[in-house]
């Protein structure tokens, strides 16, 4: 199975037209604001001394985190642009990138054979993902876990849409950011809250904590805050 060729090119397009300025994408926040605070829920569950696979990793902001607290770290991306990204960003190679989907279940299969076991960390991708493509993604982390990996899985929920339209009704329309997500045809929060633990289920998967939690952006609201969206969390481990 193969993502759509609309998806692709969405992505593709988006990232080509990103540029490398840290925070530029809305949501590549600071990992002190993403990664490192999941870890910290991700920590007491998993093995660190195995390599830590970084799905969607974008332009590798925190797959760069992730590199100095685990033994080896792999960000992957559909989009060939957002690799290009994350590796003019890591100069010494602190992190290996590829381009992979997550839907192509032979070339995952691959990555899971080179690596062994491995953890996953896996920010906001199956929210926007094509339904069809959200339990390939989800059985795209068991095979890349195997029996010793754990992983940590963040989507957004169904608040964040509401959220993102009061943003874009801001005085003077969307913010710049919020605005490039909409013309590259992106659809934030467009799965419904109880269909992320079902497919994580149906993909084989066991929930061993979750919570709620809220994704920092690197957008404002008009009075200067942050732009924070309303998620939640799983930690899971093969079932």
């Amino acid at each position: 199975m193969s993502v759509s060729e609309r998806y692709r090119q969405a992505w593709e397009s988006y990232w080509r037209e990103t540029s490398d300025v840290p925070g530029d994408a809305i949501w590549d926040a600071d990992p002190s604001l993403s990664a490192a605070p999941h870890l910290d829920l991700l920590a007491p569950h998993a093995d660190t001394s195995l390599p830590i696979v970084d799905l969607g990793c974008g332009n590798g902001t925190q797959t760069r985190y992730l590199a100095a607290r685990f033994g080896r770290a792999l960000g992957v991306d559909l989009s060939r642009a957002a690799v290009e990204h994350a590796r003019r960003a890591d100069p010494e190679g602190a992190a290996e990138y590829r381009r992979l989907s997550l839907t192509d279940a032979a070339a995952v299969a691959d990555v899971a054979r080179r690596l062994g076991d491995a953890n996953v960390y896996m920010r906001a991708v199956i929210h926007q993902s094509d339904a069809a493509d959200r339990r390939p993604v989800a059985e795209a982390v068991a095979t890349l876990l195997g029996r010793r990996g754990r992983g940590f899985v963040v989507e957004l929920t169904a608040r964040s849409k509401a959220v993102l339209g009061e943003l874009a009704a801001s005085p003077g329309g969307p913010p710049p950011k919020l605005r490039r997500v909409f013309d590259h045809g992106l659809r934030p929060a467009d799965a419904a809250d109880k269909e992320v633990p079902e497919v994580l289920a149906e993909a084989g998967l066991e929930i061993l904590a979750d919570g709620p939690t809220a994704l920092a952006q690197t957008e404002q609201w008009p009075d200067g805050s942050r732009v924070e969206l309303p998620a939640r969390w799983f930690v899971v481990s093969r079932a």
